[in-house]
Order: C-alpha cells, then sequence, then structure tokens
C-alpha cells in the first residue's frame, strides 16, 4: 500500500487526543512499511485555521526534524507543481489518484516515511 489515510478530526478531538491519535497513526504507518500517510487534520471554522491544524502541523514538523518521518507536504502545496510532490509521485505514481492532488487543501498533510 502507497498511501494510508488517518481522519484525525473525527470525532471532534482535542488537540491532545488529536496529538496522540497522531503518534499511534505515525507509529502504526512506520511499523506496517506504509511509505506515505495523508492525514485529514481539516482547516477549522474560524476562516483562519483551527487549533487542530496548527498543533498536527507543528508537531509533524518537529517528527521531521527528529528524522522519524522523511517529509512533510502541507495540502496546499499537494501539487504537481511543488517540486518535493513530484518527487513523491515519481516514486509513489498510483498517488497522482489522490483526490486531495492539485486542490489545495489546508485541511490535509501528507506524511512521507521514505525518500
Amino acid at each position: 500500500m502507497a498511501m494510508r489515510v488517518v481522519n484525525l478530526e473525527r470525532g471532534l478531538p482535542s488537540v491532545d487526543q488529536a496529538r496522540s491519535r497522531l503518534k499511534q497513526a505515525l507509529a502504526s504507518a512506520k511499523r506496517d512499511r506504509v511509505a506515505v500517510l495523508k492525514i485529514i487534520h481539516g482547516y477549522g471554522s474560524s476562516g483562519i485555521g483551527g487549533a487542530l491544524r496548527s498543533a498536527i502541523r507543528q508537531s509533524l514538523k518537529l517528527r521531521r526534524k527528529e528524522g522519524l518521518i522523511s517529509a512533510v507536504i502541507f495540502g496546499e502545496h499537494w501539487s504537481i507543481f511543488d517540486q518535493q510532490t513530484r518527487d513523491v509521485l515519481e516514486a509513489h505514481p498510483s498517488l497522482a489518484r489522490d483526490a486531495d492532488l492539485d486542490r489545495l487543501n489546508e485541511g490535509v498533510v501528507i506524511v512521507v516515511f521514505e525518500s
């Protein structure tokens, strides 16, 4: 399986609950050797992005710095016009069929485990 999808906004969790789910999802994906994980965190209803979105993105940036994941592509950059996206699509061509590709969806993040 090239990509697994995890919906962290389901059930309207608190930030701490969502971070816990994220930690579990990352560990599970790594254990199962999933190449790419799509995290759905939602955008938030305020019009500027919600607390969940900000917290999950910050957590993923830290996991990247720690070396737990290879890359993080925010949904608004998940586009064929983004070099990092093109690199992922070259390694995993089936992801070109992802519904969020080229949708500029700020409610998702693509997590890459391998280069």
